[in-house]
């Protein structure tokens, strides 16, 4: 596990991480989400132990990270900006990270990086940025360890190479247990990939909640209901509404609670219409943000 404990860090008079706390289990994905300046990056460079924290812990499995070399052999580190050797060749990458890393698979570094189009021989410093991005996380996943800290990782990589490099880290989570903790002022990029997300604003977490429970919690029901019968705002005093919408007759809400109960409650009130549509990741967290105060859209979009 990798748990954070009222983590602050300074760059002179600004705060660019306000007593964060969080705890990421190990063997999920966890998404880490916020606007350019939120917090991300220097979040994760203390938990990659580059950068101490000025109060506050970080700990990874029990251990407290910044200058301790044995939890680092289990974490890898890839910055929006990864860099590399000058003038080194891929191959010569791989070889300097199989002198790092212990557990590094030099054999499968070679496949995957000839899978990837990419050639051991070229300069890295004649790629493209989405190649470099791609050679960065090659090179964390052939390390070994079982924690990947990305930061925009899936920031300049094309569609096709950001659903492969999804499903590759979605069948390393169920085969070893590999925890990525991904850092994106994308909600979308994250909806299929993650299992936990927190939401970063100004330094501070505004809240961290388990992505299957939010859509346990959360629905959203489009209805008509009959003239003669029950009016929304009647039904709407037995459910609790966090989003109300119309157009016309049409209404939409978003509500809290159990779908089955309010499916019931639906049915007794024998609507002309109605259903219950799935919320997308961006539909949960606006509505749970507009209920704490905040307005994601001028946070995230």
């Amino acid at each position: 596990m990798l748990e954070a404990r009222e983590v602050t860090k300074f760059f002179g008079e600004i705060k660019a991480v306000d007593h964060v706390s969080a705890a990421v289990e190990e063997g999920s994905v966890y998404g880490l989400i916020g606007t350019n300046g939120a917090g991300k990056s220097t979040f994760l460079r203390m938990a990659a132990g580059i950068l101490k924290p000025d109060s506050g812990n970080l700990f990874i499995d029990g251990q407290q990270v910044f200058e301790n070399i044995t939890v680092k052999q289990n974490l890898f580190y890839i910055p929006d900006e990864p860099y590399f050797l000058s003038n080194a060749t891929l191959e010569d990458m791989g070889i300097y990270y199989s002198a790092v890393y212990k557990e590094f698979d030099s054999a499968r570094f070679r496949e995957m990086s000839e899978q990837f189009g990419l050639v051991c021989r070229h300069k890295v410093a004649a790629f493209s940025k989405g190649m470099k991005k791609q050679l960065a996380i090659l090179l964390g996943l052939c390390s070994g360890v079982k924690y990947l800290l990305c930061d925009e990782t899936f920031d300049g990589l094309d569609p096709v190479m950001r659903q492969a490099v999804k499903s590759i880290f979605a069948k390393e989570v169920e085969e070893r247990k590999l925890t990525p903790i991904i850092a994106s002022h994308n909600l979308r990029e994250l909806e299929d990939i993650c299992d936990h997300v927190g939401l970063l604003h100004r330094g501070g977490i505004l809240f961290s909640k388990d992505l299957y429970e939010m859509k346990l919690d959360i629905h959203k029901v489009q209805c008509v209901m009959r003239e003669d019968g029950a009016d929304i705002e009647e039904l709407s005093k037995k459910l609790d509404v966090m989003k109300k919408e119309r157009r016309g007759r049409l209404c939409t809400l978003t509500l809290h609670g159990n779908k089955e109960e309010i499916m019931r409650i639906f049915e007794e009130a024998e609507p002309v219409f109605y259903e219950v549509v799935p919320l997308s990741l961006e539909e949960i967290f606006i509505s749970e943000t507009e209920v704490a105060g905040y307005d994601i859209k001028s946070l995230i979009f």
